[in-house]
């Protein structure tokens, strides 16, 4: 039996002002926040990836910060997927757990197995010398004892497999706290999820991170750093945690929300702790002095930088959707389709960088022209994987999956 039905409960029962416009936003329709931030995530990325003497003058000092562009998605996704399944559950006291996860399948999977089989099968393709088995891309487990010196190629698949994770826990955990969770229950887990995860990064990190970095191996303190601190899936749950409480909030307590967080506080206050977090990320620790890329985060930011950034995201976007709900709606030119681009550029934007260098040389992709030309090849790769993947999966999701 494919839909799970859920006890009566009214500890977390939707208030009658419940945002129900929030559920629309995840479940078809574009909102301009959510589409503003997802558009800012990519493009840093992509930023945090592009070569250095292809990178304008103005945008040096943020490409140094690009790699914090994963942590807005995260949150995005705690909210978008977090609003869909809370907003079924108050609607109909159940989740049609088959619908769900074939239609994230049907969203996630094509594209990324495109890609797969395209960096399996041509090694030409590869942006660096080595890959990971292709069983740990397909069962969504390379994010585990990663460590890109033995295996750099399509390391971007990390967060999808936090992603995975996260799609796979969320549907079992809403319906078992929608029969018995108080407001309070949620904020006790919340918190008990969010001191765990300071407090075991923090003995990660003062572990062999901390050793490597003292001996001044910073190369090796680096490398452990991401495979034991950065890319576990245990120890990147601040963005999607604090995603999914923005949706619960919104749908069980919008009364509260909008008395306690008006349009001025959270954005005022979500740019606070945005600035707190990337002060926390710009102190290098141990790591002053290492000629190291700033995602290799230091103590502090390590463990106070991630949940600093994003608590702040997710007032920011909360702001950013009461502004749209007040204003009637709200779009920047160009945002829409970036965000709906967002995916297929996340999965192909470090090939395309590779090939251009193959194709055009590296020394002839300098300075504007170099950013022109990586920055359009991605936009026309991924508009392919949209059309002829992506969007033909999305038909076919929308033509047979019980919405």
């Amino acid at each position: 039996m494919n839909t799970v039905d859920i006890a009566d409960s009214q500890a977390l029962a939707p208030s009658k002002k419940s945002a129900y416009s929030d559920v629309a936003v995840a479940t078809g329709s574009r909102a301009g926040g959510p589409d503003m931030l997802r558009s800012l995530a990519i493009l840093l990325v992509m930023l945090v990836h592009l070569p250095i003497e292809a990178t304008p003058g103005v945008l040096v000092g943020i490409r140094s910060y690009g790699w914090i562009g994963v942590d807005i998605f995260f949150v995005l996704s705690g909210y978008l997927i977090g609003t869909q399944l809370l907003g079924e559950v108050a609607r109909h006291g159940r989740v049609d757990l088959k619908s769900f996860y074939l239609r994230r399948a049907f969203r996630i999977l094509p594209a990324f197995f495109v890609v797969l089989a395209a960096y399996a099968l041509f090694p030409v393709l590869r942006d660096a010398p080595a890959m990971q088995p292709v069983w740990r891309f397909a069962t969504f487990t390379v994010n585990f004892g990663l460590d890109p010196r033995y295996g750099g190629t399509f390391t971007e698949a990390w967060s999808l497999s936090v992603e995975e994770h996260f799609y796979l826990v969320l549907p079992l955990l809403a319906l078992l706290l929608y029969k018995r969770a108080t407001p309070a229950t949620v904020l006790a887990l919340a918190g008990t999820l969010l001191a765990a995860g300071v407090l075991l990064r923090y003995a990660l990190w003062q572990g062999e991170v901390g050793a490597l970095a003292d001996a001044g191996t910073y190369r090796e303190a680096f490398a452990a750093y991401l495979r034991e601190v950065y890319y576990p899936t245990y120890n990147r749950l601040d963005g999607l945690m604090f995603g999914v409480l923005l949706a619960a909030a919104r749908l069980f307590r919008p009364e509260l929300w909008r008395r306690y967080l008006p349009i001025p506080v959270s954005l005022g206050f979500g740019a606070v702790l945005v600035i707190a977090a990337l002060l926390a990320f710009s102190h290098r620790g141990a790591f002053a002095g290492a000629d190291l890329p700033l995602v290799a985060q230091s103590l502090v930011g390590s463990v106070a930088g991630f949940p600093l950034l994003s608590a702040g995201v997710a007032l920011v976007l909360g702001g950013m959707l009461d502004l749209e709900r007040a204003f009637g709606g709200w779009r920047f030119a160009g945002a829409t389709a970036v965000a709906t681009l967002s995916y297929s550029l996340y999965l192909t934007h470090k090939g395309v960088y590779h090939l251009d260098k193959m194709i055009f040389g590296k020394e002839n992709l300098l300075g504007l022209s170099g950013f022109v030309v990586y920055f359009a090849t991605c936009f026309i790769v991924a508009t392919a994987l949209w059309f002829l993947v992506e969007k033909t999966f999305l038909r076919l999701r929308d033509r047979y999956v019980h919405r």
